[in-house]
C-alpha cells in the first residue's frame, strides 16, 4: 500500500510535468517494493523525459525482466536502444511488443523509424569512404531526429564538420558531449582535429594525447597525433633553415611537409607560403607566384600569400596581376602601408603601357646623361631617313618611325624635369608637352648641328657611313 501510495504521487508529478519529483518518487516505490514491473516502468518513462535514457535503459530492462508480457516496458527499451543510436537493439524490443499486440501501432510505426536510421547509418559509412562529407552530415542530422542522445551519430558529424572546414560548428557538438562525459575520447578527438585544422598544432596534441590516455587504441587519433607531431616538426626546421639562410634546404622541409596531410589546408597554406618566400629568394619567381596562388586556393584570406604574390608580379613586370593583388588586400586591411603598395603598383602599370623611352634607346634606366647622348647618336645615324633612301617603302616607312621615336626619347630623357616626370609616371601632357608633336629631324639638327654638316654616302651595296662635312 506505501508503495503504490508513492506511485500515485508520482504519478501525479509526472500529469504536472515535473519529472524531477516523479522521478523521487517512483524512487520510493521501489525502494519499498523492488519487484514491481510497473514501478521501473515508470522511472523508465520520467528518466526519458529528462533526457536519461541511458539511466532510463537500465529501469526498461529491469521492468522486462521482472514481466516479459510488460508491453509498455518492451516499448520503452526499445526507444531508449533507438535513441542512443542502437537500431538493432530498438528494432528486437519493437518486434516482441508485436508479439505480444499485433496489433500495436505504436511498435509498427518505431520499427519503421528504426529501418530508417539503419538505413541512414549505411548511406553514411559509404559516403564517407567517398569523403562526401556534407552527405554524412545530412544522414547523421535525419537519424539524429530518432535518436537525439546518439552520441556517436553526433562525432561522426561533428568530425565531417571538421572535415569540412566547419570547425566552430564541430567544436559545439564536440564540446557538448564532453560537457557530459569528458573522458569521451571521440569527442576529444574531434576537439583536437579542429585544432589541428585550424594551426593551433601544439594544442591538439594535447588533445590528441588525452584521447589515447581513454583509448590507447584509437586509430583516428593515433594517425592525428603523429601528423600533428610531424608537420610541427618540418615547418619548425624549414623556419630554421630559413633563417640561417639556407634556401636550398628549407625548400626540401616545406617541400615534405606539405606531403604530410593534405587535409591539413591552413597549415598547408602557410606551408605553401613559406615555400614560396624561399622561391622568391631563390629568384625563382614563376615558382613563387605558383606556391602563393596554391596557398590562396587553400586560404583566399591569406593576406600574406596576396602580398608575397604582388611582389612577385612586380618583380616580373605583371603589374596588371601586382594591383589586382594589392587591391584585395587594400580592400581587406586599408592600412598606410598596403595603400602605398597599390598606388606604386598602379603607377608601375600605367609606366609599363606607355613607350620604354630607355629601351628605344637601348640603355639602362640609371644611365648617365653622356650615356643617353652617346646612345641617341648612334640609334638616331642608324634609323636616320636617308640612311635607308634605297630600301623599300615598307623598310623606309618603319625606320622613320623608329628615327621619331629615338628623337622623342632623347628629348624626353636629355631634360631632367621631364626625365624625372618620366620616371614618377606622370603624364607629361600635364607639362604642355605632345609628345606626338617632336619634330625628329630639329633634334637631330640641334644635336649634330646645321643642314650641310652632315651626309650618307654609300660604301658599297646596301652600306652607309655618317660624313661630317
Amino acid at each position: 500500500r506505501e508503495a503504490e501510495s508513492f506511485k500515485e504521487q508520482g504519478n501525479a508529478y509526472y500529469a504536472k510535468k515535473d519529472y524531477n519529483e516523479a522521478y523521487n518518487y517512483y524512487t520510493k516505490a521501489i525502494d519499498t517494493c523492488p519487484n514491481n514491473a510497473s514501478y521501473y516502468g515508470n522511472r523508465a518513462a520520467t528518466l526519458m523525459m529528462l533526457g536519461r535514457f541511458r539511466e532510463a535503459l537500465g529501469d526498461a530492462q529491469q521492468s522486462v525482466r521482472l514481466d516479459d508480457s510488460f508491453v509498455r516496458g518492451h516499448l520503452r527499451e526499445g526507444k531508449c536502444h533507438l535513441s542512443l543510436g542502437n537500431a538493432m537493439a530498438a528494432s528486437r524490443c519493437f518486434q516482441r511488443v508485436l508479439e505480444l499486440d499485433h496489433k500495436n501501432t505504436q511498435a509498427q510505426q518505431e520499427l519503421k523509424n528504426a529501418g530508417t536510421v539503419l538505413e541512414y547509418e549505411k548511406i553514411a559509412e559509404v559516403d564517407f569512404e567517398k569523403r562526401d562529407f556534407r552527405k554524412v552530415v545530412f544522414c547523421m542530422d535525419r537519424a539524429l531526429e530518432f535518436a537525439p542522445a546518439c552520441h556517436r551519430f553526433k562525432i561522426l558529424k561533428a568530425e565531417c564538420l571538421a572535415l569540412l572546414g566547419r570547425y566552430l560548428e564541430a567544436q559545439s557538438v564536440a564540446s557538448d558531449i564532453l560537457r557530459m562525459d569528458s573522458t569521451n575520447a571521440d569527442a576529444l578527438y574531434v576537439r583536437g582535429l579542429c585544432l589541428y585544422y585550424e594551426d593551433c598544432i601544439e594544442k591538439a596534441v594535447q588533445f590528441f594525447v588525452q584521447a589515447l590516455r581513454m583509448a590507447p587504441d584509437h586509430e583516428k587519433a593515433c594517425l592525428a597525433c603523429r601528423n600533428a607531431k610531424a608537420l610541427k616538426a618540418k615547418k619548425e626546421d624549414g623556419n630554421k633553415a630559413f633563417k640561417e639562410g639556407n634556401y636550398k634546404l628549407a625548400y626540401e622541409l616545406y617541400t615534405e611537409a606539405l606531403g604530410i596531410d593534405p587535409n591539413n589546408i591552413k597549415t598547408n597554406a602557410k606551408l605553401y607560403c613559406n615555400r614560396g618566400t624561399v622561391n622568391s629568394k631563390l629568384r625563382k619567381l614563376e615558382e613563387a607566384i605558383d606556391d602563393c596562388t596554391n596557398a590562396v586556393k587553400l586560404d583566399d584570406t591569406y593576406i600574406k600569400a596576396y602580398l608575397r604574390r604582388a611582389q612577385c608580379y612586380m618583380d616580373t613586370e605583371q603589374y596588371e596581376d601586382a594591383v589586382r593583388d594589392y587591391e584585395k588586400v587594400y580592400q581587406t586591411e586599408k592600412t598606410k602601408e598596403h595603400k602605398q603598395l597599390l598606388k606604386n603598383a598602379q603607377v608601375e602599370l600605367k609606366k609599363s603601357k606607355r613607350k620604354d623611352y630607355y629601351k628605344i634607346l637601348g640603355v639602362d634606366k640609371n644611365a648617365s646623361e653622356d650615356e643617353i647622348k652617346k646612345a641617341y647618336r648612334k640609334r638616331a645615324l642608324m634609323h636616320h631617313p636617308d640612311r635607308h633612301s634605297g630600301a623599300s617603302a615598307e623598310v623606309q616607312k618603319e625606320e622613320e618611325k623608329k628615327f621619331k621615336e629615338v628623337g622623342e626619347a632623347f628629348t624626353i630623357l636629355s631634360d631632367p624635369k621631364k626625365k624625372a616626370r618620366y620616371d614618377s609616371g606622370q603624364d607629361l601632357e600635364e607639362d604642355g608637352l605632345n609628345v606626338g608633336e617632336f619634330d625628329a629631324n630639329n633634334i637631330f639638327k640641334a644635336f649634330f648641328g646645321a643642314p650641310g654638316n652632315f651626309t650618307f654616302e654609300a660604301s658599297g651595296p646596301g652600306n652607309f657611313f655618317f660624313q661630317f662635312g
